[in-house]
């Protein structure tokens, strides 16, 4: 089992550039005078809540999720036209609507979560939305300070949290969601069935 960590993220660093990034999504945004329209057949596996301080990593995570087979949305790379720095009605529609088209949240948490504007407006909604369906990554500063459990700091303590580790058998990684080292479930479980973690001594 292991949390991710910004020494693993800046390794695995998404070597392309942004630009990289409007081949590779389509953005559905559009800009009119008065809105800011979104598609409605988008569908999201997760939404990625994340402080924009961390946005040097932020890619490498979406790449590895991506490559564990979700679809994730990260709203600055995504939808281009938003901005970060301004807290309008009009970005918060938008975010509301990705939510909705999310299966669930995950919120990658670092030390920089604290200075975030978006991030907690992102995790009451989402949960008052689609209860349970919340889960918190925590992002280390170095892979060898940190223990691979995770105790939540006030509210986050409330939620399971997100790590990493290969399926018993196969030699394949895979996501876990956790509320304790020893009570979890393969994410894909808690995703698409909504099944809590379980005991397993």
């Amino acid at each position: 089992m292991a949390l991710f960590s910004y020494d693993d993220l800046t390794r695995n660093r998404v070597t392309a550039s942004m630009e990289s990034y409007d081949r590779l999504y389509e953005n559905h945004l559009f800009k009119t005078a008065n809105s800011i329209y979104v598609s409605e057949y988008d569908s999201y596996d997760i939404f990625l809540s994340h402080s924009y301080n961390d946005r040097t990593i932020i890619p490498a995570l979406k790449a590895e999720l991506e490559k564990l087979d979700y679809k994730v949305y990260v709203d600055w790379i995504d939808d281009k036209l938003l901005s970060r720095d301004n807290v309008s009605k009009d970005t918060a529609k938008v975010l509301q609507k990705r939510m909705k088209q999310s299966k669930c949240l995950i919120y990658a948490t670092s030390e920089n979560s604290s200075s975030s504007r978006w991030m907690p407006w992102e995790l009451g909604y989402f949960d008052g939305i689609k209860d349970k369906m919340v889960g918190i990554l925590p992002i280390k500063k170095y892979e060898n300070n940190f223990r691979d459990d995770f105790k939540g700091e006030e509210y986050l303590g409330l939620y399971y949290y997100i790590d990493k580790d290969t399926i018993r058998g196969e030699n394949k990684e895979a996501l876990w969601v956790r509320e304790s080292l020893s009570k979890y479930i393969i994410f894909d479980a808690w995703l698409n069935n909504g099944l809590k973690p379980t005991e397993r001594g």
